[in-house]
């Protein structure tokens, strides 16, 4: 199993948390992103720098991977490829996506999208804090517990 990180927007506190567990279980990480990304050194963690352009990243990580990898990212089609070509997806929030809920996901995002895009303002996201971390981190804990025996 590997580790992808959607890297771009990919709040910082995610990664460093990333990179302690890749470190502890031993397993390899991949940074994907268009532009650098500061990563420890490390013989588990890398980072791959893609061409600029829309989804280019997330096609990357949908080439390259492999069924069972663990995929981090907090966009909802990327998920719903990942998860339909086999791999599971975390959301930097702490929430799993499989094949229960995805397709869920993926309509209400549509769903919001289509409103946005008729002039309906639907906010954003809260804005990410500790509560957030401390899912994520826990949710990441016990995946990797299952997924690595």
């Amino acid at each position: 199993m590997q580790i992808w990180i959607d890297a771009d927007a990919c709040p910082k506190p995610i990664k460093e948390i990333l990179f302690r567990a890749a470190e502890r279980v031993k397993t390899a990480l991949v940074l994907v992103a268009n532009r650098p990304m500061q990563a420890p050194a490390s013989r588990y963690i890398r980072s791959m720098v893609v061409a600029s352009g829309l989804d280019v990243a997330d096609e990357t990580i949908v080439r390259l991977l492999q069924p069972g990898d663990l995929v981090i990212t907090a966009d909802i089609p990327l998920a719903a490829l990942v998860v339909d070509k086999g791999g599971h997806a975390l959301n930097p929030r702490g929430e799993l996506y499989d094949t229960d809920n995805i397709r869920e996901r993926l309509a209400m995002r549509d769903l919001m999208d289509e409103l946005r895009g008729s002039g309906i303002d639907t906010g954003g996201p809260a804005p990410f804090n500790q509560q957030d971390r401390s899912a994520f981190a826990n949710q990441l804990d016990r995946f990797l517990a299952s997924h690595l025996k």
